[in-house]
């Protein structure tokens, strides 16, 4: 009998002034998720090792992911509008037999949406697989083919977002999702501890189902699978890097 390869976790950081993570949204209405997504977290990862949208990504289905909310932000919404730069009519959902856009009829030049992001919010994410894709995922994530992006393109994530494990023992952390999520220590800003964060695991065994697991980005066959989720809470330990922590940050302490 062959034994299961070792897994390990890969922790990151999430954070950003602004990050979007999407779920069902109908028309020209685009939510946010109040967490990160099992897709924008897979897309994350595709985009650092090189993947194109219709390149396969099925060994990074079986990753397992926990996220927990060290500080949930404020809610953004967007007054946004989308039109030509030549003043040509925009496309509509709609092909013809070549697979291309029909343009919009009547003609419509100018579309009105409304975007929401998460504003100022802090995540740590674990993602839990075999050593060898981990170690990959690692690497590409230190220096990634592709820009990174908290859900769209607009939102790149500020630094660091890989966090090591500390010490000398290399760049993974040891144990379960759960295990993981309660040592790494916090990252939302405040010294004290003592007051639990919220968090959601991969679980078969969880009482939510969510339609956020990716089985192909290609834009012409795009779809997603269902997982099953568990919310628990956590008590990770303060920082300990001994610096000001976010919530003391000023805008202008480079002029004093």
């Amino acid at each position: 009998m062959t034994a299961a390869p070792e897994s390990h976790c890969l922790v990151l950081r999430l954070a950003a002034p602004l990050q979007s993570w999407g779920g069902p949204s109908p028309f020209n209405r685009r939510d946010t998720m109040p967490e990160p997504t099992k897709s924008g977290i897979i897309g994350l990862l595709a985009a650092a090792q090189g993947r194109r949208r219709q390149d396969p990504i099925e060994d990074l289905l079986g990753l397992s992911l926990g996220v927990r909310t060290d500080r949930a932000g404020t809610l953004l919404r967007d007054y946004h509008t989308a039109s030509n730069l030549d003043g040509s009519p925009l496309p509509s959902a709609q092909t013809n037999n070549r697979g291309r856009q029909k343009s919009t009829s009547p003609a419509k030049n100018t579309y009105v949406t409304t975007r929401f992001y998460l504003q100022d919010a802090v995540f740590v994410a674990a993602i839990l697989g075999p050593h060898p894709l981990i170690c990959d995922l690692r690497n590409a994530l230190a220096t990634p083919l592709f820009p990174l992006a908290l859900g769209r393109r607009s939102c790149p994530p500020t630094q660091p977002l890989l966090l090591p494990y500390p010490g000398s023992q290399g760049p993974f952390w040891p144990g379960s999702l759960i295990e993981v999520l309660q040592t790494v220590p916090r990252e939302g800003g405040r010294r004290g501890g003592g007051q639990p964060l919220p968090a959601t695991i991969d679980d078969v065994t969880g009482d939510e189902v969510r339609s956020d697991l990716p089985r192909s980005f290609d834009p012409l066959h795009r779809s997603y699978a269902t997982r099953t989720v568990r919310h628990i809470w956590v008590n990770p330990p303060a920082p300990t890097d001994g610096g000001p922590a976010p919530d003391e940050h000023s805008p202008f302490a480079f002029m004093e």
